[in-house]
């Protein structure tokens, strides 16, 4: 992997992880397009730059976070579905999921869900005045939706902010809990990911992973910025529609 390769995967980690588009999906589209090997480095690459991603969502909420515990809480309960499923069935995940098929049906079938959700947010009212306010058993609910995300394509952002408004929020409530839950969901899981990766990097690829870190959390910081100005804009169609052409695309460049 050179500079620019590194470059196009980390922008593209960055952009794509808080959207509900799918980085999974993204990721393996790109470096098929870029014809790398998905050797050991590849995994441990994109495995740092999420965390460069997630750094993005650390500062952009920290003073929500530090003037609120009961924030932490919620988030904690809402975190053990997926920490739960991805424990015990991570083997199975890596082993059968992982491939372009899958990836290509959740894509489509989650840009229509998107779709639909629009006209769902049309006739529902807010019950939460704040974040903090949902329940405990709202914000457990909405962590199962997020475990769903298991499936590669569905998109963790997608899957918890669907959760997310059929659990009392509106759009905006909805997509800053998805930000904050990817905290230590994305951090376990990444976490999980290194355990699992045998970690052996030169020199040079170190430098590789501390550039494609800082060009995620920029990347990523930019796209939480205009993904909110796009939502109150658009709603979630737009993202509904690009992820349905997305999965025609992988179909055409990852399947035949």
């Amino acid at each position: 992997m050179n500079f620019f390769e590194a470059t196009i995967i980390s922008v593209v980690e960055g952009l794509t992880e808080f959207l509900p588009i799918s980085s999974t999906g993204h990721m393996i589209l790109t470096s098929s397009l870029l014809k790398l090997h998905n050797d050991e480095f590849l995994k441990t690459f994109e495995i740092a730059i999420q965390q460069g991603a997630i750094s993005a969502i650390v500062f952009l909420y920290a003073r929500k976070f530090l003037r609120n515990i009961t924030l932490y809480k919620k988030l904690l309960v809402a975190f053990i579905p997926a920490a739960v499923i991805g424990f015990v069935a991570y083997k199975t995940i890596k082993a059968y999921l992982f491939n372009p098929l899958v990836v290509s049906v959740a894509l489509i079938v989650g840009g229509i869900l998107l779709i639909l959700l629009d006209k769902k947010i049309a006739h529902t009212a807010k019950k939460n005045t704040n974040l903090e306010d949902i329940s405990y058993k709202n914000a457990f609910c909405i962590g199962l939706f997020q475990s769903i995300a298991v499936i590669p394509g569905v998109s963790r952002a997608a899957a918890s902010i669907i959760g997310g408004i059929f659990n009392g929020f509106d759009k905006k409530q909805a997509t800053e809990f998805s930000f904050l839950l990817a905290i230590p969901t994305m951090f376990a899981a990444s976490g999980y990911d290194l355990l699992k990766t045998p970690v052996i990097v030169a020199q040079h690829e170190i430098m590789l992973l501390s550039f494609g870190s800082l060009i995620a959390f920029i990347s990523a910081w930019i796209a939480v910025k205009l993904f909110l100005r796009l939502l109150e804009n658009h709603g979630f169609a737009i993202f509904g529609y690009y992820r349905i052409i997305l999965g025609f695309l992988f179909i055409k460049f990852c399947i035949y």
